[in-house]
């Protein structure tokens, strides 16, 4: 759906969901509008699902159609997506290829020009729930979509799973594209995906996206590194917590490290990190910063000392995504 008029502080009802749902979703948000699906839960796509629960979206399935701006009945833009067939002459053995697209944050304006290309060249689209979902605009009418979003904690497509689709639809002839938030190949399991196309040989194309780890501190105000602060930093998952027998983190050289510390997927964990870094020496008093949603509208940041960073996320309840940043630079605003 392109959105040529502005619904700015419109209240929207999506009666239905269609293939392209999802793109005109993020659309709306961005561009201001206020969102309720008539779909119940558990019919929803994950990704669509994700922004209910974090309490983007608004789920009405009785609604009253008269009482919103705008209602939303279909698509007739779009098809039903069916699976495209192979632009391979018959009798071919022509193998289609794996694009691995890093999306950038939520923002699709931080989506690079190829990135938008791979998008509307590609057959068969696989995405993240946190990738810029409202550039599939770009994608064609009769792509085939299939969301594989992972909601922490909750719904999620299997690794494997994933690794199948991308081989099963390349073999078939078809192009297909990979689409993430951040970097494919910084916590996006990329390599992963990469190594399984590449052992059936099918051609695989990377395009980068710009890391959250870098990205969500930027629209914060906050530099990774400043010359009088701060060398360099550091980048660790915390989706596992510090002492959990899964983790194979030295923390206590992270806290020696003399970096900034970066710490994506963390949230839930967040508690733990914090007391780990203060026993394995670093101040209470550090500055810490949390940032939320970053790239979208509901984009929000918590600051305080390392000690009290995890309640007042909480207080501010702060959810994933969130990037938290440890260190000098996280008390600065440099956009204020």
């Amino acid at each position: 759906m392109s959105l040529e008029l502005s619904f700015s502080g419109l209240s929207v009802l999506l009666a239905r969901v269609a293939p392209h749902s999802v793109a005109t979703v993020h659309a709306l948000l961005r561009d201001g509008a206020r969102v309720s699906v008539a779909t119940p839960l558990e019919d929803l796509p994950t990704s669509l699902r994700d922004l209910v629960e974090r309490g983007l979206v608004a789920l009405a399935p009785d609604a009253d159609p008269a009482a919103f701006d705008v209602v939303l009945r279909g698509e007739p833009s779009t098809s039903p997506a069916p699976l495209v067939k192979s632009a391979v002459p018959e009798g071919s053995p022509g193998i289609g290829t794996v694009t691995l697209l890093g999306g950038g944050l939520g923002d699709p304006g931080l989506l690079t020009v190829a990135g938008i290309e791979a998008i509307r060249q590609a057959d068969v689209i696989v995405h993240d729930r946190l990738a810029p979902l409202s550039a599939l605009r770009h994608a064609r009418d009769d792509v085939h979509v299939v969301d594989v979003g992972k909601i922490p904690r909750g719904d999620f497509t299997p690794q494997e799973q994933i690794n199948g689709l991308l081989v099963e639809h390349a073999l078939a002839g078809r192009d297909v594209l990979r689409l993430k938030g951040g970097d494919n190949f910084v916590f996006g399991r990329g390599g992963e995906e990469a190594e399984a196309c590449t052992a059936h040989g099918i051609p695989v194309v990377v395009i980068p996206g710009i890391s959250s780890s870098i990205a969500a501190p930027a629209l914060a105000g906050i530099p990774v590194t400043h010359r009088t602060l701060v060398q360099g930093f550091t980048v660790v998952s915390a989706h596992v917590p510090p002492g959990d027998p899964r983790s194979t983190l030295d923390w206590g050289a992270i806290a020696r490290s003399r970096t900034t510390i970066v710490v994506l997927m963390g949230v839930a964990t967040l508690g733990a990190v914090a007391e780990t870094l203060i026993t394995e020496g670093l101040p209470p008093t550090t500055p810490a910063a949390v940032v939320a949603d970053a790239g979208l509208p509901s984009m929000r940041t918590a600051r305080a000392a390392l000690s009290e960073i995890d309640g007042t996320a909480r207080r501010h309840r702060l959810g994933a995504p969130a990037v938290v940043v440890i260190g000098d630079v996280a008390a600065l605003d440099v956009l204020r």
